[in-house]
């Protein structure tokens, strides 16, 4: 007679023992690499705001597109409304959470200071292509940290504001027209990939009286939808994800 012998107790607790080590073994290893992806998201040295810090909240800089069949970006500004729309209110989230002050930089001022932000934008493109994707775009000399700073350039924005700190984010976000989803599929039938809608984007942490940046995080995928809020939270919470909190 054939039969299953059962595992003597002995047995069976060290059966149990070492899946236990097992799947705490897996989750040490995940967690290794989310802290290793957090720190790669802070400047060296710096882990959380100082209780109270003021963060001044620039204009959102987005822009939505619809591609044509061709792929072309097409600017949308009815998209680009409502994008501007649901990230103002899941930023709302942010100011509730945060314990310090923030204040929202108004459109004279952000005039005024345009140069500043747009040296903002060409920084962190920079950072976005040497540090965030990195590989071969990495720069050596920073040895994988983020180490990037506007110098003195950023007190400006601090005199006329009062804020110690500025949050910046940039997105670009593109959507398939039907013509191209038509286009998507004919030429996946003859065996030729065409690529679809994607969003990229950044938000970063400034100081303004150092220059230094202090947190840093990229987007870059063929997910998520800002047109709609119940979907704009999600791609909110994954562009301010690691943002770092106060003491």
């Amino acid at each position: 007679m054939n039969r299953s012998m059962p595992i003597a107790p002995a047995r069976q607790r060290s059966a149990c023992r070492t899946a236990r080590g097992a799947a705490l073994a897996a989750l040490l290893v995940l967690a290794g690499a989310v802290n290793a992806q957090d720190s790669r998201n802070l400047a060296p040295g710096f882990t959380n705001l100082p209780a109270g810090a003021s963060i001044l909240i620039t204009p959102i800089d987005v822009e939505l597109y619809s591609l044509s069949a061709g792929g072309v970006p097409e600017p949308r500004a009815d998209w680009t409304a409502a994008a501007q729309t649901n990230m103002k209110k899941e930023l709302g989230r942010l100011r509730e959470k945060y314990r310090g002050d923030t204040v929202d930089l108004d459109e004279q001022t952000a005039d005024q200071m345009a140069e500043l932000l747009a040296l903002h934008a060409a920084v962190a493109r920079s950072i976005q292509l040497h540090h965030s994707i990195g590989g071969g775009f990495a720069l050596p000399t920073k040895e994988g940290k983020l180490d990037w700073t506007f110098g003195d350039a950023m007190k400006p924005l601090q005199a006329s504001t009062g804020a110690r700190y500025a949050l910046f984010i940039w997105v670009r976000d593109s959507y398939a027209s039907a013509e191209r989803v038509a286009a998507m599929v004919l030429m996946a039938a003859l065996g030729v990939g065409l690529a679809g809608g994607t969003q990229q984007g950044y938000a970063s942490l400034v100081d303004l009286e150092t220059g230094r940046v202090l947190w840093f995080n990229n987007l870059a995928r063929a997910t998520g939808d800002l047109r709609e809020p119940a979907k704009a939270v999600e791609t909110v919470d994954a562009l301010l994800r690691g943002f770092p909190s106060p003491q």
